[in-house]
């Protein structure tokens, strides 16, 4: 189910409701053990997916930053050109 009133409605029949990131509503029916295990497994996938939206942020941070330190390095090498020839 995808709307609050879907999930008030099972969680008053005795389910359980899981938010998972990214603001994706489960409910998942009562009953043994075996439903909220369930329900742990879809949290454990949302934190995965978490974990693997950040992997992507942190890998294009990086990339970035060696775009950066590649210039930088470049105009490092720029001036001590110039500095070479200053001398001179």
């Amino acid at each position: 189910m995808e709307d609050a009133d879907g999930a008030v409605a099972e969680l008053a029949k005795g389910g359980v409701v899981v938010q998972v990131p990214g603001s994706l509503l489960v409910v998942v029916a009562a009953g043994a053990g075996r439903d909220r295990q369930c329900a742990e497994r879809l949290t454990l996938q949302g934190v995965r997916e978490a974990e693997r939206a950040e992997l992507e942020r942190l890998r294009r941070e990086m990339s970035e930053k060696d775009t950066r330190i590649r210039e930088l390095e470049m105009e490092r090498d720029v001036l001590k050109r110039c500095m070479v020839l200053w001398a001179k």
